[in-house]
């Protein structure tokens, strides 16, 4: 009876629902909130202070000081520099390779494998492949010394955003492509069956249908690209060390930089800086996201 009754009453199903939620979901929210949350919290609080010790409140004044900067601001348009240029490239290149991988190719499994393999390759790995390849003597000046053409310091001049760009297009193509090969696999067929029926032609499919119903992957993959072009500091420090070339310094350099010397306020407002136009990107692209499905419906 009292088993029914439980059964019955809506109220005590969801309150249990909420505790098995909690109970599953509890271990990662409390990692999460100890080591992120809570010290980013604390960052921004130290941001607004003049030292992290008995400090006092300066307001803005760090903010200020961060923003005179010549070597943040330096940083600054280096890092969105090369997340604006670089996510439209490799969204292109992802987008065509799984258009291609999703055609019946004879080498589309040794074609798959090539592509995801990257995202399992260590930062160090990679590193050390590009050494080998752009180095002052690596192959590829080889090769250029081999067609009688000058050797180039690619790390220490402007093509340095270049090689900062391929690595990491070739890091991070995999993970995208996996996104679109399942968009595309989630499509109807009967829409392009209907399109074969009043003659459309293969152009006319992929900009009505396909790129229509890969928009919210689109999307996805924007937000995912931009995250991961944040990353790339692992790459270039490791290359190029703490003071790379002007071209190749990022806000992450900055960052580490400022925890080297101790500046803890700068770091801080340079960290709540980068978080918030993060936010406010990520924050865009969900609202044109929203918009356009319902521009769809």
């Amino acid at each position: 009876m009292a088993d029914k009754l439980y059964r019955s009453n809506p109220f005590k199903r969801r309150g249990k629902n909420w505790i098995d939620v909690f109970l599953f979901l509890g271990p990662s929210l409390a990692g999460f909130a100890i080591f992120y949350l809570i010290p980013f919290a604390m960052g921004f609080f130290y941001s607004f202070q003049d030292s992290t010790l008995d400090g006092s409140f300066v307001g803005l004044e760090n903010y200020k000081e961060l923003l005179a900067s010549g070597s943040f601001r330096n940083a600054a348009a280096n890092t969105f520099l090369f997340t604006f240029v670089s996510v439209p490239l490799i969204l292109v290149l992802s987008l065509i390779a799984a258009l291609l991988l999703n055609r019946k190719l004879f080498i589309r499994n040794w074609l798959q494998t090539a592509f995801v393999l990257p995202l399992v390759v260590p930062a160090a790995s990679v590193v050390m492949i590009w050494q080998i390849l752009f180095d002052w003597n690596g192959s590829v000046n080889a090769w250029m010394q081999s067609l009688h053409l000058e050797r180039i310091d690619w790390m220490k001049s402007d093509w340095s955003v270049g090689v900062l760009a391929v690595v990491y297009s070739w890091k991070n193509i995999g993970y995208n492509i996996i996104l679109f090969l399942a968009g595309l696999q989630s499509i109807p067929k009967d829409y392009y069956e209907t399109a074969d029926i009043e003659g459309a032609g293969t152009f006319r499919k992929t900009i009505h249908i396909t790129l229509v119903y890969l928009t919210p992957t689109m999307f996805l993959v924007v937000l995912m690209s931009i995250i991961n072009s944040f990353k790339i500091f692992r790459e270039t420090y490791l290359i190029a060390g703490d003071y790379p070339y002007d071209r190749i310094y990022m806000l992450q350099h900055y960052m580490n930089n400022m925890f080297l010397s101790l500046d803890i306020q700068k770091l801080t407002a340079a960290a709540s800086l980068m978080v918030g136009c993060i936010l406010i990107l990520v924050t865009l692209m969900l609202f044109i996201e929203r918009r356009f499905r319902q521009f769809i419906d």
